[in-house]
């Protein structure tokens, strides 16, 4: 039931008080970042369509009554700006699904700057994370690279209602209605969606078996061989199967001997040449790649590194090479020239006390 105070704010608002409007939608600015950032693939367009969707639910103020109606309102606006924005740009994927397997030996290709690659989440700016830790694992799993990928696989209306059916847990009918479809036909459309999602093996997602304390010995052997730009012990913490891509070049590489080979080849061609700096992206193990500027003495801000740790090994690695698609991310520009060497030193005492 709605409170007095409540009451008051709507009456607010609709007389045109941008504070009481701002209190009342400025709790679900987060979780509509989230739900844009699902439909779009892209952090940037995200903002820009939770921004636009707040100008509407402004302009159209005086139509809506209740506290408890703002939440179902501002989704209904934000999703149906999504279809259109949908509409008239390319989907956004990474390369492993729309180029074929890339031949270690030859140069990298040049890169494709259309806005056709997935952005990467940094997790900071995630939703409920007050929540209790079940629903919050779930969310999180749902915004993986994976989930994300998967999702480019479903048309921009089946993407929409498998989202606001399966992941926000909106009711059938509310769907309908703000779709302009009938309950049939969601239904529909969102059971193909879960056939297309457990086709790709996606839906439900994997889970990391590894307990938190095993999972950070695994990046923290991780970082330290990495910047000691050790080829044959990254190698070994891969899974057979893995893959390596580094949008925005249309590159990707699969199994442990073409990896191996593009790092002997192109990415560690020097010694010391990388530092590593940790974060959290999609969900995800992630860190700030920092490349060696010789004539500056410093490690300067080259890209992030996104990992898809399946059960003990690694399965996937994201390299987002694009530095305007992680402004969102608190990362430092640089690191001082002796960090790399102070950091695998530090990990290598890690590693040796376990």
């Amino acid at each position: 039931m709605e409170t007095l105070a409540e009451t008051i704010l709507v009456l607010a608002a609709q007389a045109g008080e941008r504070t009481a409007f701002d209190t009342l939608t400025n709790p679900y600015r987060r979780e509509l970042l989230v739900h844009c950032y699902r439909m779009l693939g892209s952090v940037h367009d995200a903002e820009d369509l939770v921004q636009e969707t707040l100008i509407r639910a402004w302009e159209k103020r005086a139509t809506f009554t209740s506290p408890g109606s703002y939440r179902a309102w501002l989704y209904r606006i934000a999703t149906n700006l999504c279809l259109n924005a949908l509409a008239r740009s390319p989907k956004r994927s990474l390369p492993p699904s729309t180029h074929p397997a890339t031949d270690p030996t030859g140069p990298l290709p040049p890169r494709l700057e259309e806005p056709i690659w997935l952005e990467p989440f940094p997790d900071e700016l995630l939703a409920d994370q007050l929540a209790d830790p079940e629903n919050r694992a779930l969310q999180h799993e749902r915004i993986t690279l994976a989930f994300l990928v998967a999702l480019q696989h479903l048309t921009p209306a089946q993407r929409a209602i498998l989202l606001l059916r399966e992941v926000l847990d909106w009711e059938a009918r509310e769907v309908a209605e703000w779709l302009h479809l009938s309950v049939p036909a969601v239904n529909s459309a969102l059971q193909r969606a879960r056939r297309t999602l457990r086709q790709l093996h996606v839906f439900p997602e994997a889970t990391n078996t590894l307990s938190a304390p095993q999972l950070q010995t695994l990046l923290d052997r991780y970082v330290a061989l990495w910047e000691q730009s050790d080829i044959p012990g990254l190698v070994a913490l891969l899974r057979d199967d893995a893959w390596f891509t580094m949008p925005p070049m249309p590159a990707w590489y699969q199994g442990r001997t073409a990896i191996a080979t593009l790092f002997q080849n192109t990415i560690f061609t020097l010694p010391r040449q990388w530092h590593l700096h940790p974060t959290y992206a999609n969900a995800s193990p992630a860190f700030g790649l920092y490349r060696w500027q010789g004539e500056q003495d410093v490690y300067r801000l080259f890209g992030l590194l996104v990992l898809n740790v399946v059960g003990e090994q690694i399965a996937s690695t994201v390299v987002f090479l694009d530095l305007s698609c992680l402004s969102c991310f608190t990362l430092p520009p640089t690191f001082p020239s002796d960090t790399s060497v102070r950091h695998a030193h530090l990990c290598g005492k890690v590693q040796s006390a376990h």
